[in-house]
């Protein structure tokens, strides 16, 4: 695409992609739990919540925690401990279910028409003659089915490609955007 960055950063500027910023906007607004896996009560909460039914168990199978019963039990009962191995499992298959329960009641609220705050990338860092003129930008989006399912999936590449889509809406600015600070919404 002719207004994909291909150099980000040469001249100092700073920020992340807006796919990047969706999908942490998505995550916080998917409600993980806060007390982390480290802690007892934190473990214990991700273990129930991946073991309460047959098909969070599965999906849980699915994600790539693969332990016996027993060893589940033990750590559901506390008289085991996880190791750091299997604390990154559990937490990236808490994720990845978290996600997956949450997409179709993120999708529902969202298709509603949901305002996108977009603030531009940071270049204070960057010298006078080569600074742009970026403005904060708004939009509606209509059409979320793209990126919530590929920030469920954890597709990164389909989830730059759906974000792209929806901001050529802003004109024949667009690649101005490609990169931010934050964007912001809520469902």
């Amino acid at each position: 695409m002719p207004e994909r960055n291909l150099d980000f950063g040469k001249f100092g500027a700073r920020g992340i992609k807006g796919h990047e910023a969706v999908a942490r906007q998505l995550d916080a607004l998917a409600g993980y739990i806060a007390t982390p896996i480290t802690a007892r009560r934190g473990l214990q909460a991700r273990l129930h919540y991946l073991t309460r039914t047959d098909h969070a168990q599965a999906a849980a199978r699915a994600a790539g925690l693969t332990v016996t019963a027993r060893t589940m039990r033990a750590w559901l009962a506390g008289t085991r401990t996880p190791s750091r191995k299997n604390l990154e499992a559990i937490e990236q298959a808490y994720r990845t279910v978290r996600r997956e329960n949450v997409a179709r009641y993120l999708l529902a609220r969202l298709n509603r028409g949901t305002r996108v705050e977009i603030h531009p990338l940071n270049q204070s860092q960057v010298d006078r003659p080569h600074q742009r003129v970026l403005e904060f930008r708004t939009m509606n989006i209509r059409h979320w089915d793209r990126i919530v399912t590929a920030w469920a999936a954890g597709d990164d590449q389909e989830l730059d490609d759906a974000w792209v889509d929806q901001i050529v809406d802003l004109g024949s600015q667009w690649g101005q955007y490609e990169y931010v600070t934050n964007v912001g919404f809520a469902a």
